[in-house]
């Protein structure tokens, strides 16, 4: 069972992005953290702050998201099909069971959240578990697991730090611009310096993670399609969430638009301005690759 794993849970293209962004978004910090420290002695506070965030985010990020989307965890008597399905997927799959919680909520959805395999929590929507076909929400499950088999969550937690923290500072130049640099002249020097390399590194970071994030949907969808031998389940799962979401009124979706990179489908309005940077590859891409993989199965005889 052990080299099954090996085998499914490796996805070359992915880990390789996943160290590309990793190794940018760190080349990034450092510059950040050195443009602070050249603008005034006093941002090294800033720098510290920085630093603690940073723990405070990768120890406790997933309670906060899902204690933000309003998730609570279930046992096997609360929910006893879901538990089943996930239970089954993780022995196929040698994976650690991971906590299953339940968002109460009509938008169908499903995540994956936690740094690591053996803290991570799948979530499903209780509009998800309601509409989908047993085989569909197999599907969906497996995706979910795919994306905890990847390490991608954690990934995908520490590089929005990246992004959150030049936000940050960007914010504390602006309100704090007395605070860097010596004089007057030297002062506006600092705190210009500190603001564009701050939303260099914004802007970078949230391009960097879009690109990963619609990659990893892709790697997700592959493993999903591997492990259940039905990819033609998950495209019917993702044509019944897609076409459900977008007529869920946009207020119902606010709460949970920020985490919108976690789902297995935007959850957002379909005219949001956020489609322009989309975290997701477009639905059409994922069932074309979704029907090839169908092909492959079936000549392969699976």
């Amino acid at each position: 069972m052990a080299s099954k794993r090996s085998a499914f849970g490796r996805d070359g293209g992915l880990q390789a992005r996943m160290v590309f962004t990793m190794f940018l978004l760190g080349l990034l910090y450092a510059v950040l953290v050195g443009a602070l420290i050249a603008a005034s002695a006093s941002a090294v506070t800033i720098v510290v702050i920085a630093v603690a965030l940073f723990g405070i985010q990768l120890v406790g990020s997933d309670k906060i998201a899902l204690a933000t989307l309003g998730a609570h965890e279930v046992s096997a008597s609360d929910e006893p099909e879901l538990h089943a399905v996930i239970e089954r997927l993780c022995i196929q799959a040698d994976l650690p069971k991971p906590r299953v919680a339940v968002i109460e909520a009509r938008m169908p959805n499903a995540c994956a959240l936690g740094r690591s395999q053996k803290t991570a929590t799948v979530c499903a929507t209780r509009g998800l578990l309601q509409m989908l076909e047993p085989a569909e929400l197999e599907s969906v499950m497996a995706h979910e697991l795919s994306h905890v088999i990847h390490r991608d969550v954690m990934v995908m937690t520490i590089a929005s730090f990246f992004a959150t923290i030049a936000a940050l500072i960007i914010r504390f130049a602006f309100f704090f611009g007395g605070g860097f640099g010596g004089g007057d002249r030297n002062e506006a020097e600092a705190i210009e310096l500190v603001i564009l390399v701050s939303v260099l590194v914004y802007a970078i970071s949230f391009l960097l993670l879009r690109a990963l994030s619609r990659y990893r949907e892709f790697a997700a969808d592959r493993g999903s399609a591997i492990l259940t031998g039905r990819p033609s389940a998950l495209a019917s799962a993702l044509l019944k969430i897609s076409g459900t979401i977008e007529r869920i009124p946009r207020n119902d979706l606010r709460t949970a638009e920020g985490m919108s990179a976690f789902f297995i489908v935007p959850a957002r309005a379909k005219n949001s301005m956020m489609n322009l940077f989309a975290d997701h590859p477009p639905l059409e891409q994922r069932l074309a690759a979704l029907s090839r993989l169908e092909a492959q199965l079936q000549s392969t005889g699976r």
